[in-house]
């Protein structure tokens, strides 16, 4: 099943699912306690978030050929940043380049995200699937010079900007994608291929991830997890590609869809 957060021509909310690509059948209730998929078919005018998440939560360098790529080391444990609930954007809305702190490295990401369904908390790997909700894409958008040279040794100033969190279309019921870690991953920059890769290469699959981060840590209902990006982001390409006023991005991931965004200067 494939569940959408949109708004209908008069510019009421719902949260419903996908019929074709202009229709959705409206769900009553919350996603995380108790809902209903009602028969209530309703005109889709502008896609949303697929949800407001609780917390955003970052795994970096999870891809062994993007920790190459990136000249770091393989990690011993997940490397985890924060992204705040303000950097969520639309599918279809602009990803903004940073002009009050001013960045000219603003790269992407194609992610796979995990959305926690229930508190999850000291869960086992071999558990952790349990505790998921859903899936959708994701894409951290990363601002490299405040992540890398003037965020003070971490990297959530370069991750936390607003619109640097686009998700969508949808999400995949957990369901709908029993396999997490057999996913193919795509970014497209203008028509142009820039990624192209599977989630097999994480270092830390889904549900160690889930188990790490559970970890006398309490992950609440809505929790997002970004679980990192394979090779071909801008820094790591020569020369390096940044993002610019005017490109499109598509973010593709298998069983989930399409997240596009332009690019604009705040």
């Amino acid at each position: 099943m494939k569940i959408i957060r949109f708004e209908d021509p008069a510019g009421n909310q719902h949260t419903g699912v996908w019929v074709s690509t202009d229709k959705a059948k409206r769900i009553e209730g919350d996603l995380f306690s108790s809902y209903q998929v009602t028969e209530d078919i309703l005109p889709i005018a502008r896609l949303r978030a697929p949800l407001k998440p609780s917390q955003i939560i970052g795994v970096g360098l999870n891809f062994r050929m993007h920790a190459e790529e990136s000249g770091m080391a393989i990690p011993e444990y997940p490397v985890i940043f924060m992204k705040s609930l303000n950097a969520v954007q639309d599918p279809g809305g602009p990803i903004l380049l940073p002009r009050h702190l001013a960045s000219e490295e603003v790269d992407y990401e194609c992610e796979l995200a995990v959305i926690i369904g229930k508190e999850a908390r000291n869960v086992s790997a071999e558990n952790a699937l349990d505790y998921v909700f859903g899936y959708t894409a994701a894409n951290d958008v990363s601002a490299r010079d405040w992540q890398l040279k003037w965020g003070g040794g971490q990297w959530c100033r370069g991750k936390m900007f607003d619109t640097f969190c686009p998700l969508g279309p949808c999400i995949a019921t957990a369901d709908s994608i029993p396999d997490p870690n057999n996913l193919k991953l795509r970014t497209i920059l203008n028509g142009n291929v820039m990624q192209d890769w599977t989630t097999q290469d994480m270092i830390f699959d889904v549900p160690s991830l889930i188990a790490f981060l559970s970890g006398d840590t309490t992950l609440l209902p809505g929790t997002v997890i970004l679980t990192g990006t394979p090779q071909g982001v801008g820094m790591g390409r020569k020369p390096q590609s940044w993002l610019q006023p005017g490109d499109t991005l598509t973010v593709e991931v298998e069983g989930i869809g399409s997240l596009v965004n332009p690019v604009a200067r705040a």
